[in-house]
């Protein structure tokens, strides 16, 4: 393989350089120490195509180096600056000091397990996911000619696809309200971003990374206390909220992460009037409630609120978590701006990811996809709870969530939590650390059981490994 060659710059004495031109810029660049011994010149027709000069020129410039002894000829190498040449400097350099970075987040590794029975995986099992279906999409979309450019907002087929399936669960949504993006958070961070008061509310605890995301933003969070076993003290969120002063509150209102706990009807209310009274925006993540099972939807944030409740979902989870796709709906006037901090970061999303979930919802391939999911994440749950009924030792509680694909596990204060998750990975057993989902002392005492992902015999060897390290 050949050395790569150095770039240097011609100063022409007329019109157009001449021999003698690159004769005195070479040997300039090598008194100066800018061109090292060992450096590899540009071959003849990179500068025949540079300057616009004949080859002959810069051949005959060559030659006339060779004969003054500055570079040397190497066979079916190039044309190198000589060892003995004057002024020549070290080719490698210690650049210093580094680039200065924050300290990053600790982010957990994608949870692949290694062969261990993970059961805090809050993916659905692989087995379930439609890959055969996706591959057919995907043949067909790239059967169409490929469009030139991206769309900022996203591909349009894709928003009006998602807009007619809003309209069917009871949402005033049109396309040009929503915005696609690379999974939900980075609909959660175009929010954050467009936030000129930087302080948010975020339930306590609350899916860690999107907390992570708002802290490596500079964003005051605010913590909202949520106890999955007794619901939602809307008059101390009251407190909270008149006290604290946020601008926005972020809810994720069905099979919250982590606990999997669904706010009931009267607290998504009581949410909505608490926001009206305290002139505080409201984002719903609603990554979970097409998982319900049943003919008929639980009403939304959205729904009820209307147009100024900002509405985030994503089909990574229920879909295939490599597409990478959700989107966030907004009211027109904040589209815009939600469009805008999109292209800072990223410009435009893949319109290939986009089109195959498109051409996957238009099919109908979606609605036949979640029946069969919906049926088999109720038969592990109640798989789950038969098991945590038979296995768990006295004083262990679990909520029970009506679906979706988590539960939260609570166990008694005197056990270590670090400890259990060390036996436990001995066992060949994976549970994880929740610590930070919580702002300030966690007021639980446990961990997520993603009863979605495993198989009811891995799920029962898992749990009884948890009973039995208890």
């Amino acid at each position: 393989m050949r050395a790569p060659y150095v770039s240097i710059r011609v100063e022409p004495s007329g019109r157009r350089a001449n021999a003698a031109d690159i004769v005195t810029s070479v040997g300039r660049e090598i008194s100066s120490g800018t061109l090292p011994a060992g450096s590899r010149l540009p071959p003849v027709r990179v500068l025949e195509q540079q300057l616009g000069i004949s080859k002959n020129t810069v051949q005959a410039a060559y030659d006339e180096l060779m004969a003054r002894g500055v570079v040397e000829p190497r066979e079916r190498e190039g044309v190198f600056v000589a060892a003995a040449a004057a002024g020549a400097r070290p080719v490698e350099q210690v650049i210093e000091p580094p680039l200065p970075v924050i300290v990053p987040p600790p982010l957990s590794r994608p949870d692949r397990s290694d062969g261990a029975i993970s059961m805090s995986n809050v993916f659905i099992d692989r087995a379930l996911l439609p890959t055969e279906k996706l591959g057919e999409c995907a043949r067909a979309v790239l059967r169409e000619p490929m469009p030139a450019w991206y769309e900022p907002q996203g591909y349009p087929r894709l928003r009006e696809v998602i807009a007619e399936r809003l309209v069917k669960r009871g949402l005033d949504v049109s396309p040009d309200e929503v915005v696609i993006t690379t999974g939900s958070q980075q609909s959660l961070d175009i929010i954050a971003r467009a936030l000129s008061t930087r302080r948010m509310a975020i339930e306590n605890p609350v899916y860690p990374y999107a907390k992570l995301l708002f802290e490596n933003l500079g964003i005051d969070l605010v913590g909202l206390k949520l106890d999955p076993f007794t619901g939602i003290d809307l008059a101390a969120w009251d407190k909270t909220i008149a006290e604290r002063r946020p601008a926005l509150i972020y809810a994720i209102s069905s099979f919250h992460n982590p606990t999997g706990y669904s706010y009931t009807t009267s607290e998504l209310v009581g949410l909505l009037e608490l926001c009206q009274r305290h002139r505080v925006a409201l984002v719903e993540d609603d990554w979970g409630s097409d998982m319900l099972s049943g003919s008929e939807y639980r009403p939304m944030l959205r729904a009820l609120g209307g147009k100024n409740v900002l509405y985030v979902n994503s089909f990574t989870k229920k879909l295939l978590p490599s597409l990478r796709v959700g989107f966030v709906v907004a009211d027109r006037s904040l589209v815009p701006t939600l469009v805008a901090l999109k292209r800072l970061s990223t410009l435009g999303n893949a319109w290939l990811t986009e089109a195959i979930v498109a051409e996957f919802l238009a099919r109908g391939f979606y609605d036949t996809h979640l029946a069969m999911v919906q049926r088999e994440l109720d038969a592990r749950y109640h798989a789950c709870l038969d098991a945590l009924d038979e296995l768990m030792p006295a004083g262990v509680r679990w909520t029970r969530p009506g679906g979706g694909p988590t539960l939260w596990l609570d166990v008694p204060r005197s056990v270590d939590l670090r400890a259990l998750e060390r036996d436990l990975a001995a066992r060949g057993v994976v549970i994880h650390d929740t610590t930070q989902a919580f702002l300030g002392a966690p007021h639980l005492h446990g961990f997520r059981i993603g009863y979605a992902y495993l198989p009811p015999d891995q799920l029962r060897a898992g749990l009884a490994a948890i009973a039995g390290a208890l």
